[in-house]
C-alpha cells in the first residue's frame, strides 16, 4: 500500500492515537516528536527514523525496506556508544547524509539530545542543615 493510503486510513483512529485538550499526539515507534503528522508518523511512512534510550545509551533504529513483510526485523536497531558528538554525526551521516530522511534529521537530534539527558546519573545534592545553630563548627 502507498504511504498515503496508509496515512489516511489511520490518522484518527489508530491504538498509538492519545486526544488530549485538543491536541492528537502519538505514541507509535519511530515518531521523532510524538505528533499525529504525516511527517513524523513511523507507521505511514515508508521510511521512518526513531531514537530512544537503550541499555547501553541511545539506538537509532531506521525502517529497513529489506524486510517490510517481517515485522520483527524491519526496525533494525543501531546502538549509539560513542561521544555525544560521535553519536550525532552518525545521526546526521543515517539521515541526511545517506539521502534517506534529511527532513528528520533536526528532529531527531533534538531527541537524542533529550536522551541523552534522560540517561546521565542524577548529581548528589548536599543538603544544608535546616538549624544553622546545631551545625557542627
Amino acid at each position: 500500500m502507498s504511504s498515503d493510503l496508509v496515512w489516511q486510513i489511520v490518522r484518527n483512529n489508530n491504538s498509538f492515537l492519545v486526544k488530549r485538550n485538543g491536541i492528537q499526539l502519538s505514541r507509535e515507534k519511530n515518531n521523532l516528536r510524538n505528533v499525529n503528522s504525516y511527517k513524523y508518523s513511523g507507521l505511514a511512512n515508508a521510511k521512518s527514523v526513531g531514537v530512544q534510550a537503550g541499555a547501553k545509551g541511545v539506538v537509532l533504529t531506521k525502517r529497513s525496506r529489506r524486510h517490510a513483510r517481517k515485522p520483527a526485523k524491519s526496525f533494525p536497531a543501531m546502538p549509539l556508544t560513542g561521544t555525544f558528538r560521535q553519536n550525532a554525526k552518525v545521526i546526521k551521516s543515517e539521515t541526511s547524509g545517506k539521502h534517506y530522511r534529511p527532513d528528520l534529521e533536526k528532529a531527531a537530534l533534538a531527541r537524542m539530545t533529550r536522551v541523552a539527558e534522560s540517561l546521565k546519573p542524577v548529581k548528589a545534592i548536599n543538603k544544608r542543615p535546616k538549624n544553622r545553630a546545631n551545625r557542627k563548627k
